[in-house]
């Protein structure tokens, strides 16, 4: 399975031409290995112009299922980030300790995520 990022989604459903995320996005969707984590899906309906087709899509990929213990390793994810003076948004944090959590890559355009890698163990598709 491969987790996606917002970025990436945004990406592949605007028809951008260019980056191996709109690729890996497109491999994953027709190997039927895309998933989503919770916060990825929210960010994503959260578009009031969203086409119904582009949010029955989203709502038919599997999730990246809250492990117990969630929150406080998110917390704890985003204090070591912080303390390297990094940046390191809440919602990244939440879709970072998603995919660690389930040992699955996320591909996104988001450089901020590099850090979740190298402090964290987050595992980057690009």
């Amino acid at each position: 399975m491969i987790a996606i990022d917002t970025s990436s989604w945004i990406a592949y459903f605007s028809g951008s031409a260019g980056g191996d995320d709109v690729e890996l996005v497109a491999s994953a969707l027709a190997d039927h290995q895309a998933c989503l984590p919770p916060v990825v899906l929210t960010e994503l309906l959260s578009d009031p112009r969203l086409p119904r087709e582009v949010a029955s899509l989203l709502l038919a990929l599997p999730r990246l299922e809250l492990l117990s213990d969630y929150w406080e390793r998110a917390g704890l994810l985003r204090a070591k980030v912080l303390a390297r003076r990094h940046r390191a948004r809440l919602a990244d944090t939440l879709i970072a300790q998603s995919c660690i959590d389930h040992d699955v890559r996320l591909v996104t355009r988001d450089a901020d995520f590099r850090h979740f890698a190298r402090l964290g163990g987050l595992r980057l598709g690009v």
